[in-house]
């Protein structure tokens, strides 16, 4: 163990990262820090597939950080998310206890474990003005003429493209003035689901947050005051069910839709892993089939 200074549990949705992390939480006395760009809003909770019911082992209840920090239709960004991640680290680590850093979101993993020095970008009304009446193809075709790319794979809304195109002509004009970032010794710790297996777990869990009341957790976002187009913002269950909501897909649209996008979203996750690996990161992948007690023995063997 001295020789990490955290342990990262990663995977695409539905692998059962948030088990393991707890179970491995338990195990080491330790707390978890989650890496998910959507958990952090409050009221967002089956959509987000928070599960906190999980963060339990035998009655006791496993501290967790960077969840339910911020209030739905606020823009949390990955600079916002460095400057948060580190100061839950800094806390943990000055208890003496090795964080579990669990999560599914690529972009915010690999600017804590490559340590990427971000630039905070403001918004820009000038250019919001231009871009307000594009189509989110010509969006699209714009963000792919700049020479430093965006994550266009997660660019599924106009709200996004116009975003991403602001954080790529602001980084064109302003010189790099970046902040330090600390890099962090992580042993990374990935599971591999089988791809079918996969899809039957992304359906099942669908039809169980639906179940528990998915469309009326939206229904009421909405009556809080959000927008359709704030809820669409977030893309996936809450752009699906939004739109079946204020009458623009039946219920079996909207699951046949959210089902095909939610598959997508998870082998976009491990092209986005297995970018992580060229990009040097070394991921020790554990089959997610395992049982849970064999998991955690690969994972002590890793730290030993």
């Amino acid at each position: 163990m001295t020789n990490y200074d955290m342990i990262t549990v990663l995977g695409p949705t539905a692998c059962g990262k948030t088990s393991l992390s707890v179970e491995l939480a338990y195990m080491l006395n330790s707390e978890i820090i989650s890496a998910d760009s959507r958990q952090i809003y409050r009221g967002m909770d089956l959509g987000t597939g928070k599960d906190l019911c999980e963060y339990k082992v035998n009655d006791k209840d496993i501290p967790y950080h960077l969840i339910d920090i911020a209030d739905p239709g606020y823009k949390y960004n990955v600079f916002e998310y460095q400057h948060d991640f580190l100061e839950a680290y800094n806390d943990i680590k000055s208890r003496g206890i090795t964080p579990i850093l669990c999560g599914g979101t690529g972009m915010y993993l690999e600017a804590v474990l490559k340590g990427y020095r971000l630039i905070p970008v403001p918004e820009n009304p000038e250019l919001r003005e231009k871009l307000e009446k594009k189509s989110l193809q010509e969006l699209t075709e714009m963000l792919s003429s700049y020479k430093k790319l965006h994550n266009s794979t997660d660019v599924d809304t106009v709200k996004r493209a116009v975003r991403a195109i602001e954080i790529e002509e602001y980084y064109k004009s302003k010189p790099a003035e970046y902040r330090d970032f600390p890099m962090i010794n992580s042993v990374i710790v990935g599971l591999d689901i089988d791809r079918e297996i996969r899809r039957q777990k992304i359906t099942k869990r669908l039809k169980q947050r639906l179940d528990e009341g998915m469309v009326d957790e939206v229904r009421g976002l909405l009556e809080r005051g959000l927008t359709p187009d704030e809820l669409i913002y977030y893309g996936l269950e809450y752009k699906y069910l939004t739109l079946h909501v204020i009458g623009e897909l039946t219920y079996q649209e909207m699951f046949i839709q959210l089902e095909t996008a939610i598959h997508q979203f998870a082998k976009r996750q491990m092209t986005w892993f297995r970018g992580m690996e060229r990009r040097g990161l070394k991921i020790n992948w554990i089959d997610a089939s395992l049982p849970m007690n064999e998991k955690i023995d690969a994972i002590k063997q890793m730290l030993d």
